[in-house]
């Protein structure tokens, strides 16, 4: 695993173990002479082992991870993603009350109103994105709020596999067990 000359990783799904995020580019740089926050990047991924644990003991095993996270950028300021669930899990507040009798924060929410501006930020972000540094979006199939270069709404899957202001075709990491 490499960054091409955008410094995206070249369009592929990456399926790695957590302890394999670990020590991948991704967390230690691509040893160019640009900083690297190697310290920053590891604490992100143990952020986002916590959250993975909690969706893996309720069945969630489809857990992709984007952002700027997997760019070749010295300091992400988190790490973004989705997970693949079933409609009537979400819809139902089941998924949500399950991954919340996990978590001692209870931050797995979707809800706009929990959103609350942090220092810095002009996006107001959910309750997972203050304790942990990670949003990880529900996807079954619905548009993800996030357009293509010709305005058409797009799923999750699509939306992150491309960069968000030129539309370069990028690679995701998928979070194997």
């Amino acid at each position: 695993m490499k960054f091409n000359e955008e410094g995206l990783l070249p369009p592929k799904d990456y399926e790695l173990t957590l302890s394999e995020l670990r020590v991948s580019i991704l967390v230690k740089g691509s040893q160019n002479e640009n900083p690297w926050d190697m310290k920053w990047r590891l604490f992100l991924v143990n952020q986002l082992e916590i959250m993975a644990e909690q969706l893996w003991v309720v069945g969630i095993n489809q857990i992709y991870i984007d952002g700027s996270f997997v760019e070749d950028k010295a300091h992400p300021n988190d790490i973004d993603g989705y997970f693949e669930c079933e409609l009537m899990d979400l819809a139902s507040g089941e998924l949500e009350r399950k991954l919340n009798a996990l978590d001692p924060y209870k931050v797995w929410t979707w809800d706009s109103s929990s959103r609350k501006p942090y220092r810095g930020f002009t996006k107001k972000q959910l309750p997972m994105w203050h304790r942990y540094r990670v949003e990880l979006y529900p996807h079954f199939g619905q548009p993800s709020g996030i357009r293509d270069e010709h305005g058409n709404q797009q799923q999750f899957p699509a939306a992150l596999r491309k960069t968000r202001d030129s539309y370069l075709p990028k690679g995701i990491v998928k979070i194997i067990q």
